[in-house]
């Protein structure tokens, strides 16, 4: 059976400093969530914590450098985190990077810094969740994928395919804990504006990173199994966009 989110609730977001991470943190804070928030940048996290304390008077925020490459960093720092704010409710792993390179041109390491992080990086962040709650007896994981995951889109094969080895790592973890306290959520953001997409020719749909953060905050809270961010029109796209054959999504380049 789920528990039900209440604002006193601790949630641990990891690529917190910037994108969808930043704005996710913004919007539970306003909520009165306590936070732990970490990143790489550590003086990103702190300009963060400190415009989440003046706007909403939130005191509850930590924040911790870490780089989720690094397994046992992960460990050391969400179990920190979990003393400081007496206890882990939510985890919300969010760390990803983006390669955008033809295949002709892009190299291996280009394409093993992207699985390093959004797959290895978020692993080991699942998996020091599923310790802390297993021990704990309830908790809540949230993955944050892509409609990107969805299909291999071209120019974006290592962040394709990472995405949805997050999504299909967390549908296994879905189907093994059943009916337990400890709950799944894989969400799938559409094109929300951040830096990670300004660059792109074609951004479909692209919705403002506030509207986009309060959607992701509202899903979280519901702890809904899977969603696309927004529902409406990826929710519909999204069953299309697998049916659509390979010499369509050729275009997209």
């Amino acid at each position: 059976m789920s528990r039900t989110h209440t604002p006193s609730q601790s949630v641990f977001i990891t690529g917190a400093s910037s994108g969808l991470g930043r704005g996710l943190a913004l919007e539970l804070g306003r909520k009165s969530y306590r936070l732990a928030l970490t990143a790489r940048r550590l003086d990103a996290l702190e300009e963060l914590a400190r415009e989440i304390r003046n706007q909403s008077g939130n005191e509850n925020v930590i924040v911790r450098k870490l780089d989720v490459t690094d397994s046992q960093a992960v460990w050391d720092v969400f179990h920190e985190c979990a003393h400081a704010l007496g206890g882990i409710d939510i985890v919300v792993v969010n760390a990803g990077i983006a390669s955008r390179a033809a295949a002709r041109t892009r190299t291996f390491h280009q394409a093993e810094q992207v699985f390093q992080v959004n797959v290895l990086g978020a692993v080991a962040t699942i998996e020091a969740a599923m310790s802390y709650f297993t021990e704990r007896g309830h908790g809540h994981i949230v993955g944050i994928s892509s409609v990107a995951g969805l299909r291999g889109l071209p120019r974006s094969a290592p962040y394709s395919a990472s995405k949805a080895a997050l999504a299909v790592y967390l549908e296994s973890l879905q189907a093994e804990l059943g009916r337990s306290d400890i709950d799944v959520t894989i969400l799938y953001p559409g094109f929300i504006d951040t830096a990670m997409n300004r660059d792109l020719p074609r951004r479909p749909f692209v919705i403002s990173l506030e509207r986009g953060s309060r959607i992701l905050a509202r899903k979280i809270e519901r702890r809904v199994r899977s969603s696309t961010v927004p529902t409406i029109p990826w929710g519909i796209l999204s069953r299309v966009f697998k049916l659509l054959p390979t010499r369509f999504l050729s275009g997209l380049r």
